[in-house]
Protein backbone atom coordinates (compact mmCIF):
# COMPACT_ATOMS: atom_id res chain seq x y z
CA UNK A 1 0.00 0.00 0.00
CA UNK A 2 2.82 2.36 0.88
CA UNK A 3 4.58 1.60 -2.44
CA UNK A 4 1.30 2.32 -4.27
CA UNK A 5 0.87 5.70 -2.56
CA UNK A 6 4.48 6.68 -3.31
CA UNK A 7 4.01 5.77 -6.97
CA UNK A 8 0.79 7.78 -7.11
CA UNK A 9 2.52 10.81 -5.54
CA UNK A 10 5.41 10.57 -8.00
CA UNK A 11 3.01 10.49 -10.92
CA UNK A 12 1.22 13.57 -9.61
CA UNK A 13 4.52 15.45 -9.28
CA UNK A 14 5.47 14.57 -12.86
CA UNK A 15 2.09 15.74 -14.16
CA UNK A 16 2.31 19.00 -12.17
CA UNK A 17 5.76 19.74 -13.56
CA UNK A 18 4.62 19.01 -17.10
CA UNK A 19 1.50 21.17 -17.04
CA UNK A 20 3.21 24.61 -17.40
CA UNK A 21 5.27 23.30 -20.30
CA UNK A 22 2.16 21.97 -21.97
CA UNK A 23 0.40 25.34 -21.45
CA UNK A 24 3.35 27.26 -22.90
CA UNK A 25 3.43 24.90 -25.84
CA UNK A 26 -0.25 25.28 -26.69
CA UNK A 27 -0.69 29.02 -25.97
CA UNK A 28 0.71 30.24 -29.31
CA UNK A 29 -1.58 27.91 -31.22
CA UNK A 30 -4.59 29.28 -29.31
CA UNK A 31 -3.54 32.88 -30.00
CA UNK A 32 -3.09 32.13 -33.69
CA UNK A 33 -6.59 30.69 -33.93
CA UNK A 34 -8.06 33.75 -32.19
CA UNK A 35 -6.22 36.13 -34.48
CA UNK A 36 -7.48 34.29 -37.55
CA UNK A 37 -11.13 34.66 -36.55
CA UNK A 38 -13.05 37.34 -38.50
CA UNK A 39 -13.76 40.55 -36.62
CA UNK A 40 -17.33 40.85 -35.41
CA UNK A 41 -19.47 43.36 -37.23
CA UNK A 42 -21.69 44.05 -34.25
CA UNK A 43 -25.48 43.78 -34.02
CA UNK A 44 -27.65 44.11 -37.10
CA UNK A 45 -29.66 47.25 -37.72
CA UNK A 46 -32.85 47.48 -39.75
CA UNK A 47 -32.72 50.54 -42.00
CA UNK A 48 -35.87 51.65 -43.79
CA UNK A 49 -34.99 52.32 -47.43
CA UNK A 50 -38.39 52.76 -49.06
CA UNK A 51 -42.09 52.54 -48.20
CA UNK A 52 -45.36 52.61 -50.13
CA UNK A 53 -43.76 51.31 -53.31
CA UNK A 54 -45.84 49.48 -55.89
CA UNK A 55 -42.71 47.70 -57.09
CA UNK A 56 -38.94 47.76 -56.62
CA UNK A 57 -35.98 46.56 -58.65
CA UNK A 58 -33.35 44.36 -57.02
CA UNK A 59 -30.05 43.07 -58.35
CA UNK A 60 -27.09 41.10 -56.92
CA UNK A 61 -24.33 43.60 -57.64
CA UNK A 62 -21.53 40.99 -57.64
CA UNK A 63 -22.04 37.24 -57.61
CA UNK A 64 -25.33 35.41 -57.34
CA UNK A 65 -28.13 36.06 -54.89
CA UNK A 66 -31.02 34.22 -53.31
CA UNK A 67 -34.58 35.40 -52.65
CA UNK A 68 -36.51 33.40 -50.04
CA UNK A 69 -39.83 33.91 -48.27
CA UNK A 70 -40.71 33.07 -44.68
CA UNK A 71 -42.73 30.16 -46.12
CA UNK A 72 -39.52 28.60 -47.44
CA UNK A 73 -40.07 29.33 -51.13
CA UNK A 74 -36.92 30.53 -52.91
CA UNK A 75 -35.44 31.49 -56.23
CA UNK A 76 -31.82 31.98 -57.33
CA UNK A 77 -30.83 35.40 -58.69
CA UNK A 78 -28.23 35.70 -61.42
CA UNK A 79 -25.25 38.01 -60.88
CA UNK A 80 -25.74 41.48 -62.33
CA UNK A 81 -29.30 40.80 -63.48
CA UNK A 82 -32.15 43.06 -62.41
CA UNK A 83 -35.47 41.72 -61.14
CA UNK A 84 -38.70 43.64 -60.71
CA UNK A 85 -40.46 42.67 -57.49
CA UNK A 86 -44.10 43.35 -56.64
CA UNK A 87 -46.93 41.93 -54.53
CA UNK A 88 -49.53 40.35 -56.77
CA UNK A 89 -52.40 37.97 -56.08
CA UNK A 90 -51.21 36.99 -52.60
CA UNK A 91 -47.57 36.37 -53.48
CA UNK A 92 -44.27 38.10 -54.25
CA UNK A 93 -43.60 38.20 -57.97
CA UNK A 94 -39.80 38.16 -58.47
CA UNK A 95 -39.28 38.58 -62.17
CA UNK A 96 -41.52 35.79 -63.44
CA UNK A 97 -41.27 33.63 -60.32
CA UNK A 98 -44.14 33.61 -57.81
CA UNK A 99 -43.12 33.13 -54.16
CA UNK A 100 -45.81 32.79 -51.49
CA UNK A 101 -45.13 34.17 -48.03
CA UNK A 102 -45.48 37.37 -46.06
CA UNK A 103 -41.81 38.41 -46.00
CA UNK A 104 -39.20 38.21 -48.74
CA UNK A 105 -35.48 38.17 -47.84
CA UNK A 106 -32.80 38.75 -50.49
CA UNK A 107 -29.21 37.82 -49.67
CA UNK A 108 -26.00 37.62 -51.69
CA UNK A 109 -24.96 33.99 -52.02
CA UNK A 110 -21.23 34.71 -51.73
CA UNK A 111 -18.94 36.82 -49.55
CA UNK A 112 -18.25 39.55 -52.11
CA UNK A 113 -18.41 43.21 -51.12
CA UNK A 114 -20.52 44.16 -54.10
CA UNK A 115 -23.70 44.07 -52.05
CA UNK A 116 -27.27 44.11 -53.29
CA UNK A 117 -28.81 46.90 -55.34
CA UNK A 118 -32.25 48.30 -54.65
CA UNK A 119 -33.52 50.57 -57.42
CA UNK A 120 -29.93 51.04 -58.58
CA UNK A 121 -28.34 51.88 -55.21
CA UNK A 122 -26.06 49.26 -53.61
CA UNK A 123 -26.18 48.23 -49.96
CA UNK A 124 -24.25 45.82 -47.79
CA UNK A 125 -26.07 43.07 -45.89
CA UNK A 126 -29.50 41.74 -46.86
CA UNK A 127 -32.74 43.26 -48.12
CA UNK A 128 -36.15 42.55 -46.66
CA UNK A 129 -39.43 43.25 -48.43
CA UNK A 130 -42.80 43.31 -46.69
CA UNK A 131 -46.16 44.13 -48.17
CA UNK A 132 -48.98 46.28 -46.88
CA UNK A 133 -51.81 45.74 -49.27
CA UNK A 134 -50.09 45.90 -52.63
CA UNK A 135 -47.42 48.35 -51.45
CA UNK A 136 -43.92 47.26 -50.47
CA UNK A 137 -41.62 48.40 -47.67
CA UNK A 138 -37.90 47.77 -48.24
CA UNK A 139 -35.55 47.33 -45.29
CA UNK A 140 -31.77 46.90 -45.29
CA UNK A 141 -30.60 44.42 -42.62
CA UNK A 142 -26.96 45.39 -42.07
CA UNK A 143 -24.30 44.96 -39.35
CA UNK A 144 -23.82 48.24 -37.51
CA UNK A 145 -20.20 48.77 -38.58
CA UNK A 146 -21.10 48.20 -42.23
CA UNK A 147 -23.89 50.76 -41.77
CA UNK A 148 -21.37 53.25 -40.38
CA UNK A 149 -19.18 52.89 -43.49
CA UNK A 150 -21.84 54.94 -45.30
CA UNK A 151 -22.98 57.16 -42.40
CA UNK A 152 -19.64 58.65 -41.30
CA UNK A 153 -18.61 60.12 -44.70
CA UNK A 154 -22.12 61.54 -45.11
CA UNK A 155 -21.88 63.30 -41.73
CA UNK A 156 -18.25 64.56 -41.77
CA UNK A 157 -15.80 65.53 -44.56
CA UNK A 158 -13.32 62.70 -45.05
CA UNK A 159 -10.33 65.00 -45.61
CA UNK A 160 -10.57 66.08 -41.96
CA UNK A 161 -8.09 64.73 -39.34
CA UNK A 162 -8.30 61.02 -38.55
CA UNK A 163 -8.99 61.65 -34.85
CA UNK A 164 -12.04 63.77 -35.70
CA UNK A 165 -13.32 61.01 -38.00
CA UNK A 166 -12.80 58.45 -35.22
CA UNK A 167 -14.75 60.63 -32.78
CA UNK A 168 -17.56 60.90 -35.33
CA UNK A 169 -17.51 57.11 -35.81
CA UNK A 170 -17.92 56.42 -32.09
CA UNK A 171 -20.63 59.07 -31.76
CA UNK A 172 -22.53 57.70 -34.77
CA UNK A 173 -22.24 54.11 -33.48
CA UNK A 174 -23.48 55.12 -30.02
CA UNK A 175 -26.35 57.16 -31.42
CA UNK A 176 -27.44 54.30 -33.71
CA UNK A 177 -27.51 51.81 -30.84
CA UNK A 178 -29.38 54.23 -28.59
CA UNK A 179 -31.94 54.95 -31.33
CA UNK A 180 -32.73 51.37 -32.36
CA UNK A 181 -36.46 50.91 -32.72
CA UNK A 182 -37.17 54.61 -33.31
CA UNK A 183 -39.23 53.59 -36.35
CA UNK A 184 -40.58 50.33 -34.92
CA UNK A 185 -44.13 51.24 -35.97
CA UNK A 186 -42.95 51.32 -39.59
CA UNK A 187 -41.14 47.98 -39.30
CA UNK A 188 -37.52 49.09 -38.97
CA UNK A 189 -35.02 50.73 -36.58
CA UNK A 190 -33.74 53.83 -38.35
CA UNK A 191 -34.48 55.90 -41.43
CA UNK A 192 -31.96 57.23 -43.95
CA UNK A 193 -32.44 60.97 -43.29
CA UNK A 194 -31.13 63.46 -40.73
CA UNK A 195 -34.05 62.44 -38.50
CA UNK A 196 -31.77 59.49 -37.66
CA UNK A 197 -28.49 59.58 -39.61
CA UNK A 198 -27.75 60.05 -43.30
CA UNK A 199 -27.30 56.69 -45.05
CA UNK A 200 -26.88 56.19 -48.79
CA UNK A 201 -25.20 52.80 -49.09
CA UNK A 202 -21.94 51.63 -50.60
CA UNK A 203 -21.53 54.58 -53.01
CA UNK A 204 -20.88 56.92 -50.05
CA UNK A 205 -18.00 54.92 -48.59
CA UNK A 206 -14.56 56.54 -48.49
CA UNK A 207 -11.14 55.16 -47.54
CA UNK A 208 -10.45 57.55 -44.64
CA UNK A 209 -13.83 57.15 -42.98
CA UNK A 210 -13.73 53.37 -43.42
CA UNK A 211 -10.37 53.34 -41.62
CA UNK A 212 -11.88 55.40 -38.76
CA UNK A 213 -14.82 53.00 -38.39
CA UNK A 214 -12.51 49.96 -38.43
CA UNK A 215 -10.09 51.55 -35.94
CA UNK A 216 -12.89 52.12 -33.41
CA UNK A 217 -14.70 48.82 -33.92
CA UNK A 218 -16.85 47.93 -30.92
CA UNK A 219 -16.29 51.26 -29.14
CA UNK A 220 -19.44 52.84 -27.71
CA UNK A 221 -20.09 55.80 -25.40
CA UNK A 222 -22.18 54.79 -22.39
CA UNK A 223 -23.76 56.47 -19.39
CA UNK A 224 -25.07 54.29 -16.59
CA UNK A 225 -24.08 51.25 -18.65
CA UNK A 226 -26.28 52.19 -21.65
CA UNK A 227 -25.35 53.72 -25.03
CA UNK A 228 -25.88 57.46 -25.11
CA UNK A 229 -27.70 59.58 -27.65
CA UNK A 230 -24.44 61.03 -28.93
CA UNK A 231 -25.83 64.04 -30.76
CA UNK A 232 -23.65 66.23 -32.96
CA UNK A 233 -23.99 69.50 -34.84
CA UNK A 234 -21.97 71.53 -37.33
CA UNK A 235 -20.41 74.26 -35.16
CA UNK A 236 -21.02 75.45 -31.58
CA UNK A 237 -20.14 79.08 -32.22
CA UNK A 238 -17.86 78.93 -29.18
CA UNK A 239 -19.95 76.98 -26.63
CA UNK A 240 -22.26 73.99 -26.82
CA UNK A 241 -25.67 73.82 -25.15
CA UNK A 242 -27.30 71.91 -22.31
CA UNK A 243 -30.18 69.62 -23.24
CA UNK A 244 -32.87 71.34 -21.16
CA UNK A 245 -32.29 74.58 -23.08
CA UNK A 246 -33.05 72.80 -26.36
CA UNK A 247 -35.36 69.91 -25.46
CA UNK A 248 -36.67 71.09 -22.12
CA UNK A 249 -35.44 67.92 -20.38
CA UNK A 250 -32.22 67.31 -18.44
CA UNK A 251 -29.79 64.79 -19.99
CA UNK A 252 -26.73 64.43 -17.73
CA UNK A 253 -24.17 63.89 -20.49
CA UNK A 254 -25.39 66.76 -22.71
CA UNK A 255 -23.96 69.72 -20.80
CA UNK A 256 -22.81 73.08 -22.14
CA UNK A 257 -19.02 73.19 -22.63
CA UNK A 258 -16.76 75.93 -23.95
CA UNK A 259 -14.92 75.68 -27.23
CA UNK A 260 -11.89 77.63 -28.41
CA UNK A 261 -12.04 80.09 -30.04
CA UNK A 262 -15.31 81.85 -29.28
CA UNK A 263 -17.48 83.31 -32.01
CA UNK A 264 -16.83 80.71 -34.71
CA UNK A 265 -18.73 80.48 -37.99
CA UNK A 266 -20.27 83.98 -37.98
CA UNK A 267 -23.41 84.55 -40.02
CA UNK A 268 -25.91 87.27 -40.84
CA UNK A 269 -29.44 87.09 -42.19
CA UNK A 270 -31.78 89.99 -42.98
CA UNK A 271 -35.54 89.50 -43.09
CA UNK A 272 -38.00 92.16 -44.18
CA UNK A 273 -40.48 93.24 -41.52
CA UNK A 274 -43.30 92.42 -43.93
CA UNK A 275 -42.02 88.85 -44.34
CA UNK A 276 -41.58 88.40 -40.59
CA UNK A 277 -45.10 89.71 -39.94
CA UNK A 278 -46.51 87.36 -42.58
CA UNK A 279 -44.74 84.32 -41.16
CA UNK A 280 -45.95 85.12 -37.64
CA UNK A 281 -49.54 85.57 -38.86
CA UNK A 282 -49.40 82.20 -40.61
CA UNK A 283 -48.57 80.64 -37.21
CA UNK A 284 -51.50 82.41 -35.53
CA UNK A 285 -49.56 85.43 -34.22
CA UNK A 286 -51.02 88.47 -35.97
CA UNK A 287 -49.09 91.34 -34.37
CA UNK A 288 -49.82 93.94 -37.06
CA UNK A 289 -46.93 96.22 -38.06
CA UNK A 290 -43.67 95.37 -36.22
CA UNK A 291 -42.58 98.15 -33.88
CA UNK A 292 -40.04 96.71 -31.40
CA UNK A 293 -37.87 93.70 -30.55
CA UNK A 294 -36.89 92.74 -27.01
CA UNK A 295 -33.68 90.67 -26.75
CA UNK A 296 -30.50 90.97 -24.70
CA UNK A 297 -27.22 91.69 -26.56
CA UNK A 298 -25.38 88.61 -27.84
CA UNK A 299 -22.47 87.42 -25.66
CA UNK A 300 -21.11 83.93 -26.25
CA UNK A 301 -20.83 82.04 -22.95
CA UNK A 302 -22.80 84.58 -20.92
CA UNK A 303 -26.30 84.04 -19.59
CA UNK A 304 -29.05 86.67 -19.47
CA UNK A 305 -32.72 86.73 -18.55
CA UNK A 306 -33.63 85.67 -22.09
CA UNK A 307 -30.40 83.82 -23.00
CA UNK A 308 -28.94 80.50 -21.82
CA UNK A 309 -25.52 79.96 -20.25
CA UNK A 310 -24.02 79.59 -23.73
CA UNK A 311 -25.55 82.88 -24.86
CA UNK A 312 -28.20 81.25 -27.04
CA UNK A 313 -31.65 82.80 -27.22
CA UNK A 314 -34.15 81.29 -24.78
CA UNK A 315 -36.91 83.67 -25.81
CA UNK A 316 -37.35 86.77 -27.98
CA UNK A 317 -40.35 89.11 -27.85
CA UNK A 318 -41.62 91.19 -30.75
CA UNK A 319 -44.27 93.88 -30.44
CA UNK A 320 -46.50 95.21 -33.19
CA UNK A 321 -49.45 97.54 -33.60
CA UNK A 322 -51.86 94.72 -32.68
CA UNK A 323 -49.99 93.06 -29.85
CA UNK A 324 -46.88 91.15 -28.78
CA UNK A 325 -45.64 87.59 -29.04
CA UNK A 326 -42.79 85.76 -27.31
CA UNK A 327 -41.27 82.69 -28.99
CA UNK A 328 -38.38 80.44 -28.03
CA UNK A 329 -35.05 80.72 -29.79
CA UNK A 330 -35.69 77.35 -31.46
CA UNK A 331 -39.08 78.56 -32.69
CA UNK A 332 -37.50 81.69 -34.21
CA UNK A 333 -34.74 79.57 -35.79
CA UNK A 334 -37.32 77.29 -37.40
CA UNK A 335 -39.66 80.10 -38.45
CA UNK A 336 -36.98 82.21 -40.12
CA UNK A 337 -34.45 79.59 -41.21
CA UNK A 338 -31.65 80.86 -38.96
CA UNK A 339 -28.42 78.84 -38.73
CA UNK A 340 -28.45 78.67 -34.92
CA UNK A 341 -30.07 80.17 -31.83
CA UNK A 342 -26.85 82.00 -30.93
CA UNK A 343 -27.95 85.35 -32.37
CA UNK A 344 -28.82 89.00 -31.82
CA UNK A 345 -31.53 90.96 -33.66
CA UNK A 346 -31.61 94.57 -34.84
CA UNK A 347 -34.75 96.26 -36.13
CA UNK A 348 -34.47 98.97 -38.78
CA UNK A 349 -37.22 100.79 -40.66
CA UNK A 350 -38.31 97.91 -42.88
CA UNK A 351 -36.13 94.91 -41.94
CA UNK A 352 -34.66 92.87 -39.09
CA UNK A 353 -31.01 91.81 -39.24
CA UNK A 354 -30.01 88.70 -37.31
CA UNK A 355 -26.31 88.31 -36.52
CA UNK A 356 -25.02 85.12 -34.98
CA UNK A 357 -22.45 82.37 -34.66
CA UNK A 358 -22.32 78.61 -35.16
CA UNK A 359 -24.64 76.22 -36.98
CA UNK A 360 -27.03 73.59 -35.67
CA UNK A 361 -28.80 72.84 -32.39
CA UNK A 362 -25.64 73.04 -30.27
CA UNK A 363 -25.97 69.67 -28.49
CA UNK A 364 -23.09 67.21 -28.18
CA UNK A 365 -20.13 67.27 -30.56
CA UNK A 366 -19.38 70.42 -32.47
CA UNK A 367 -17.97 68.88 -35.65
CA UNK A 368 -15.82 71.89 -36.55
CA UNK A 369 -14.78 72.01 -32.92
CA UNK A 370 -13.73 68.36 -33.15
CA UNK A 371 -11.66 69.22 -36.21
CA UNK A 372 -9.92 72.06 -34.39
CA UNK A 373 -9.22 69.87 -31.34
CA UNK A 374 -7.78 67.12 -33.54
CA UNK A 375 -5.54 69.66 -35.26
CA UNK A 376 -4.08 70.61 -31.85
CA UNK A 377 -3.16 66.97 -31.19
CA UNK A 378 -6.17 65.81 -29.18
CA UNK A 379 -7.15 62.16 -29.53
CA UNK A 380 -10.63 61.01 -30.45
CA UNK A 381 -11.13 59.93 -26.81
CA UNK A 382 -10.15 63.45 -25.68
CA UNK A 383 -12.64 64.93 -28.12
CA UNK A 384 -15.47 62.66 -26.99
CA UNK A 385 -14.89 63.32 -23.30
CA UNK A 386 -14.76 67.07 -23.98
CA UNK A 387 -18.22 67.15 -25.52
CA UNK A 388 -20.03 64.44 -23.51
CA UNK A 389 -19.97 64.84 -19.72
CA UNK A 390 -19.41 61.87 -17.41
CA UNK A 391 -19.52 59.19 -20.11
CA UNK A 392 -17.52 55.97 -20.42
CA UNK A 393 -15.79 55.00 -23.66
CA UNK A 394 -16.57 51.29 -23.63
CA UNK A 395 -14.30 49.03 -25.67
CA UNK A 396 -15.09 45.57 -27.08
CA UNK A 397 -18.82 46.08 -26.63
CA UNK A 398 -19.46 43.34 -29.21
Amino acid sequence: MRRFLLALLAAALVLSAATPAMARHHAPAKAAVTAAQPAKQGPDLRIGLAAGQGSVTISPAAGKGMARTDAGKSVSLAAGQSYDVRWQNGAFLVGREKLRGEVLIIRPSDKSDGGLALDGRRYRGALELRHRGTDLTAVNIVPIDDYLLSVVPEEMPTDWPAEALKAQSVAARSCALKSRGRHAAEGYDLCTTTHCQLYKGIASEKTASTAAVRATRGEVLTYGGQPIEALFHTDSGGMTESSEDVWGSHVPYLRAVRDTPLGTMPWTKTVSTADLEKKLAAKGHAIGRLRAIELSPLAVGRAAKDCTASGRVKAMTVTGTKGSVTLSGNAWRSLLGLKSTLFSAKLTKDSVTFTGFGAGHGLGISQWGAKRLAETGKSYADILHHYYTGVTLQHNSY
